[in-house]
């Protein structure tokens, strides 16, 4: 399947929104517990001051199928990203959230930025496969992060270096 892949704008909140809250709600592959508003969202995650870049993939047929956020963490150098892929339950595995890296990527090199973060649940098989899949080196874990009912959960942080590397 082919997408493609433009910058996010507030106007894409709403749509954006009704694709992460499915994913909130199911559990297992989002540290974040709590459903968004569009506006929540978007300040946080897709346009806010701390967002470097937000990319969305448009399938065929004109739907959302995932999107990508760049953006500032706290104890993350000035110049590394931390990144988020989120994908639409039904459109796990369709290519999406690598054809949105390459956008990100992009973009991040753009920025000067050196690297870019990602941290993903230790349960989370497949995100943790996504970014192994993408060239992301494990850089270090934290461990025990309790969720919001506590039950603690690792938090495996994982590099994709952007010094001396073409895409």
């Amino acid at each position: 399947m082919s997408f493609t892949v433009r910058p996010v704008t507030s106007t894409d909140a709403p749509a954006l929104a009704s694709l992460i809250n499915p994913i909130i709600r199911a559990g297992n592959t989002t540290a974040l517990e709590a459903e968004f508003t569009a506006g929540a969202l978007d300040a946080a995650y897709l346009t806010g001051p701390k967002v470097h870049c937000c990319h969305v993939a448009i399938d065929e047929t004109g739907e959302v199928a995932a999107f990508q956020t760049l953006g500032r963490y706290p104890g993350l150098p000035e110049d590394v990203g931390d990144i988020g892929t989120f994908a639409a339950l039904d459109r796990k595995q369709s290519g999406a959230g690598s054809a949105l890296f390459a956008a990100t990527t992009a973009r991040a090199r753009d920025l000067g930025h050196s690297a870019i973060n990602a941290t993903i649940r230790a349960d989370n098989v497949g995100g943790l496969a996504f970014y192994a899949k993408l060239g992301f080196a494990d850089h270090g874990v934290t461990p025990a992060m309790p969720l919001a009912d506590g039950t603690p959960v690792d938090r495996v942080h994982k590099r994709y270096s952007l010094i001396s590397r073409e895409t």
